[in-house]
């Protein structure tokens, strides 16, 4: 069976049903359940290529240890859409890299572990009940390798990784949306009395459409401020270290996170991927580039750091004592809402709508935020029933630290 082909244009069409503002992860699905739902789509990236700037610098994590009944229903939608992603796309064995290595959050504190104590059963009332609640012997039988330090785990198998890069592209080859790079929107076209959308002004030209899915990651609140659309979301700088090679990893590890710093790891290539992200960075503005701090990585590698590595998992300290490990950093932004839920649904003029805002969970999450996005503006979704609607009111969230 052969596989479907990206449909690149180097003609800006002249019209489309929809036109889908970003083309990384989220409006590649964006566009591939627009598809599905029988509209012509247009997908504008202005980059020279699709899921280049914030896609692959994530970790292709995803889990259903949530704190809210919400995202995890959401989660779990998408999922099962990877567990079958060959299947569902018509894409012939089109491999996205899923593994379902597991998600171990490791306490230190008893505070943390009764934190981690209260959530799991919150998340029992919501229908998981597939997370175990482990003590730190029973942890260690599993995972001989963890830290005498762990008093205790919350461990859910079923979560795990996959390669966001492929995902996205098979979103897109699965789409058989046309696609224009290099284009960049820099307005939208109104009616008269600016109560709707009817396309978007780009620097090759203009496009009209009957509705606008803005999906363009950090940059999403700046393309909605061009049609009159204030959101509220800030780009929090991130960064991954990538450790190609590194036998002391065990290859059947699961993604191991510390509850007291979210410092954390997983298996990857023939060593792993490395994140911690401070609670108390500031927001900054939306980059293409943004900064590498090198500083950072020893923060996760020296043994001293108050969020080392070592402190859950000691080899870590033998790691920095060798010396001789290598390692290289990527630098991406997080789309951070006031309550780290994304913003989907319709916003300011008729016509227009938003697919952003993950906060982090980008890759999990949007296969059912896109897919929910699409019924809203087909009339196959209600609106009043839509938890993620960017007009709601805010909340403050107790527990996820990723």
């Amino acid at each position: 069976m052969s596989r479907p082909k990206l449909r690149y244009s180097d003609e800006l069409p002249a019209h489309a049903d929809l036109v889908v503002v970003g083309g990384g992860i989220v409006g590649s699905a964006t566009a591939f359940f627009a598809s599905r739902a029988g509209l012509d789509v247009v997908v504008l990236e202005r980059r020279p290529a699709l899921a280049t700037l914030t896609t692959p610098v994530s970790t292709g994590a995803f889990r259903l240890q949530f704190d809210n009944a919400e995202e995890i229903a959401l989660v779990r939608e998408g999922i099962d859409l990877f567990d079958h992603f060959s299947e569902r796309t018509g894409l012939d064995d089109w491999d996205i890299g899923l593994r379902h290595g597991g998600y171990l959050f490791c306490s230190l504190t008893d505070a943390t572990l009764e934190r981690s104590r209260r959530l799991v059963g919150r998340q029992r009332e919501w229908g998981l009940t597939d997370v175990e609640l482990l003590s730190g012997d029973e942890a260690r039988q599993r995972w001989p390798w963890l830290s005498p330090a762990v008093l205790g785990a919350r461990y859910r198998a079923g979560d795990g990784w996959l390669d966001p890069k492929r995902l996205a592209i098979g979103y897109a080859r699965a789409a058989n949306a046309t696609i224009c790079t290099g284009t960049e929107v820099v307005g939208f076209r109104l009616t008269d009395d600016g109560s709707r959308v009817h396309g978007v002004q780009t620097t090759r030209g203009p496009i009209s459409a009957g509705a606008v899915v803005i999906a363009a990651g950090p940059f999403t609140a700046q393309l909605a401020a061009l049609a009159g659309v204030r959101l509220e979301m800030s780009a929090t700088p991130r960064q991954k270290m990538v450790i190609p090679d590194l036998p002391a990893i065990p290859e059947d590890a699961p993604m191991t996170i510390e509850e007291e710093t979210a410092a954390h790891w997983r298996p990857a290539l023939r060593g792993c991927l490395a994140l911690w992200t401070d609670a108390a960075t500031p927001p900054a503005e939306p980059s293409d580039a943004p900064s590498i701090d090198p500083g950072w990585a020893f923060g996760l590698l020296e043994p001293s750091s108050d969020h080392a590595l070592a402190r859950v998992a000691p080899f870590w300290a033998e790691v920095w004592r060798e010396g001789s490990v290598s390692w290289y950093l990527q630098a991406g932004q997080y789309e951070m809402t006031p309550d780290r839920r994304p913003y989907l649904g319709a916003a300011g003029p008729g016509g227009l709508y938003i697919n952003g805002g993950y906060s982090g969970h980008g890759i999990m999450a949007s296969a059912a935020g896109s897919r929910l996005v699409v019924d809203l503006l087909t009339g196959r979704g209600e609106v009043g029933a839509n938890p993620f609607r960017p007009d709601r009111a805010m909340t403050t969230r107790e527990h996820d630290i990723l």
